[in-house]
């Protein structure tokens, strides 16, 4: 296991000979190289949200949204030792070609576990879930697959953004995140808690926004009560980019930049990404700060680079070779995690397809044939990218004939130097005629939703309006429809819209997401049968976003599933599967730390995965949750028509609640779980067809 101790002492041994000049110095995300000393330059910016990021070619796997849907720690944690085995891989050529730049460091700012709190995020493709337990779990997991459990850390992990932080980006400089202490507590900080306590992740990225008054990268009560306090964190912490000139050019905490480094430095963040650490040796001049806090920092980041073994020629993973980049065996995994991240919300009996009922597919759709539309933001390079269209003319060869028109542009009705949108609308509609079957894939990219400021998102904030389509695919839509050919849709995504239109007029919908560079040969699979679907919602699909309360407001009354008191169209945890299953029985043991949930699954139909789904409810205490929570959950495989029993970690936190002052304890006797293939409001049961399982439990 790794010695941070003994990581510390030889940081402490190494800064001490550092003058206050050079330790400054190392406190800038593009920290200089001090020569005299034998410390080679390092670049602490480094991306691997769903692959190694931004530094030519990765194996690229779905987008963190889409791998949430797996409800799997195993394989999210597989993946994340894949993408920390390439990462280390890519950093051993970089350093032996002498490339000490931006993306090829040893420090990844993944995973997001922010909340994914309301669908119009466009960010919200980076995170797992708007549950915290899910999240909890699927970060702990991804953080463990990075950092690995060797002598050195395999790369360096980071927790982001911390915290309360979800929208809207176009605010996100000037914004002031206000909760209560029970929304804070029950909500926002879980998912961090765990990352920080079980997944011992090495650093925490501040968001840009203010939380309850105090900007996040200088924050005394998340950053030093909180974080460094109440949980004991060791690691270093990272500023968003360009964050703390955020503190006096938007929230005007401060009124200078030295007083800004000033005040982040103080409140424990260890590195800048941006250039307001220019000014800390002002600041010192002026006795905003003390050569102790800027020597505080510098040991903890060394204490960071002697855990990655940077400076220990005989680090095992020096030896990993540039071969295992895109290596069969990895090109495996991210087509095993696309398929079973696609999830299927509707089935009328179309799927799946038969080739030999059916002599010509119809493929229609902008996302059809678009690689953006298989990549999701914060992504790497693929040598081979497979659309749906691809992978559909793949599967089919020449046992049918596959025609193809786009339809329409993304989401303008105009493009310049194009034909106008009816004549394309008049070819989709005469490929539909021609076809037996039409797959119809529509959706968005990470230039419709993601980061702030892309020239094609109207608010150019990257942030949705609202749940709808863009116009002319809605338009699309409606002339397919009009055919009365029966219709297959794939929605490709990294959010929940609203697909009311399709689940009334079309035969079939799927959810697609962002699936990563070969995503399009999953669901041609899919779509013929060669495996079951099994994804389940991380996220609850609306009706309309005019259901929801403004994208402003932080308070998680009428959010998400535990507090969402409407209707919704596809639940959280829902997704089918061909053939039914359901859990047939379940009972309840205590064990230490928690319960242990034995469940009976039972399948009918052909071979398929599916998930257990285990969820609590509070039959007494006034500080309960609106309706339910998830506290376990559990894949499971079915060879054909068969029964299996799983046996579900619920934790003693499961049993608690928070009150209105930030307290989380135990405040009744008596709780009612759910165990099922989804929850066990009356949608998903209509959904379904099944009832889960109600066990009682008593304190």
């Amino acid at each position: 296991m790794r010695d941070r101790k003994k990581a510390r002492e030889k940081a402490k041994a190494l800064v001490a000979q550092m003058t206050i000049e050079e330790r400054a110095a190392q406190l800038k995300y593009d920290a200089p190289a001090i020569e005299r000393l034998g410390i080679p330059a390092y670049n602490w910016w480094n991306e691997a949200l769903h692959g190694v990021a931004r530094a030519g070619t990765a194996t690229m796997f779905p987008q963190p949204v889409a791998m949430a849907s797996m409800f799997d720690e195993a394989i999210v944690q597989k993946i994340g030792d894949v993408v920390a085995t390439e990462a280390r891989a890519k950093y051993n050529e970089a350093v032996k070609h002498g490339d000490h730049d931006i993306y090829k460091g040893l420090t990844f700012w993944s995973p997001n576990i922010n909340l994914f709190r309301d669908p119009r995020w466009g960010r919200g493709q980076e995170t797992y879930s708007e549950d915290p337990y899910l999240t909890a779990r699927l970060g702990v997991a991804y953080i463990h697959g990075l950092q690995g459990d060797g002598e050195y850390l395999k790369v360096a992990a980071c927790a982001k953004h911390f915290a309360v932080h979800s929208g809207p980006e176009a605010l996100r400089h000037e914004f002031d995140a206000e909760v209560s202490l029970k929304d804070l507590w029950e909500t926002y900080l879980p998912a961090f808690e765990a990352a920080v306590r079980e997944g011992g992740v090495e650093a925490v990225m501040g968001a840009y926004n203010r939380t309850l008054g105090e900007p996040c990268c200088g924050s005394d009560l998340l950053m030093r009560q909180i974080l460094r306090g109440k949980w004991g964190f060791e690691g270093h912490y990272v500023s968003d980019c360009w964050a703390i000139a955020d503190f006096h050019n938007h929230h005007h905490v401060t009124a200078t930049a030295p007083e800004s480094a000033a005040l982040a430095l103080k409140m424990g963040c260890d590195v800048n990404c941006g250039n307001t650490y220019l000014h800390l040796l002002q600041a010192l001049k002026a006795g905003l700060i003390t050569e102790e806090d800027i020597t505080t920092a510098a040991e903890r980041l060394f204490t960071t680079r002697f855990l990655l073994g940077e400076f220990d020629d005989d680090c095992a993973y020096n030896a990993i070779p540039y071969e295992v980049v895109e290596c069969p065996e990895h090109l495996a995994l991210s087509e095993e995690a696309a398929r079973r991240s696609v999830v299927l919300l509707k089935n009328d009996g179309i799927l799946p397809l038969h080739l030999e009922k059916i002599k010509t597919i119809g493929v229609i759709g902008p996302n059809a044939n678009d690689r953006m539309a298989l990549i999701g933001n914060y992504h790497g390079t693929a040598s081979r990218y497979i659309t749906v269209l691809e992978g559909i003319q793949d599967f089919v060869g020449d046992k049918a004939r596959v025609l193809y028109a786009e339809g329409c542009h993304l989401y303008r009705d105009r493009v310049e130097g194009l034909a106008q949108p009816g004549d394309r609308l008049a070819e989709a509609q005469t490929v539909a005629e021609h076809s037996d079957v039409v797959v119809l894939v529509v959706g968005l990219n990470e230039n419709l939703e993601g980061e702030e400021m892309h020239e094609s998102n109207a608010g150019g904030s990257g942030d949705k309006a609202d749940l709808r389509l863009p116009a002319p695919q809605r338009k699309l839509m409606e002339a397919v429809a009009d055919t009365g050919k029966p219709v297959v849709l794939i929605n490709m995504t990294g959010s929940a819209m609203d697909l009311r239109f399709a689940d009334t007029h079309f035969s079939a919908v799927v959810q697609g997401w962002y699936p990563g560079a070969r995503g399009g040969k999953a669901i041609a699979e899919l779509l013929f049968g060669q495996y079951a679907p099994s994804g389940k919602l991380p996220v609850t699909f609306y009706n309309s976003a005019d259901d929801l309360p403004a994208f402003t407001d932080y308070a998680m009354a009428n959010r998400t599933y535990r507090y969402f008191k409407g209707d919704v169209l596809y639940p959280f945890g829902f997704g089918l599967t061909y053939g039914k299953t359901a859990v047939t029985d379940a009972s309840v043991r205590k064990v230490e730390g928690g319960w242990l949930v034995a469940a009976t699954a039972t399948h009918e139909g052909p071979a398929a995965d599916d998930v257990v789904e285990v969820y609590i409810r509070d039959n007494e205490s006034a500080f309960a949750v609106s309706n339910h929570s998830l506290c376990g959950f559990h894949p499971v495989s079915f060879a054909g028509a068969e029964s299996k029993t799983v046996e579900i970690f619920v934790p003693d936190t499961a049993v608690t609640v928070v009150d209105d002052c930030g307290v989380r304890r135990v405040d009744s006797h008596s709780f009612t779980l759910f165990v099922g293939i989804s929850q066990p409001d009356a949608r998903s049961c209509a959904l379904t067809g099944t009832q889960p399982v109600a066990v009682e439990l008593h304190l």
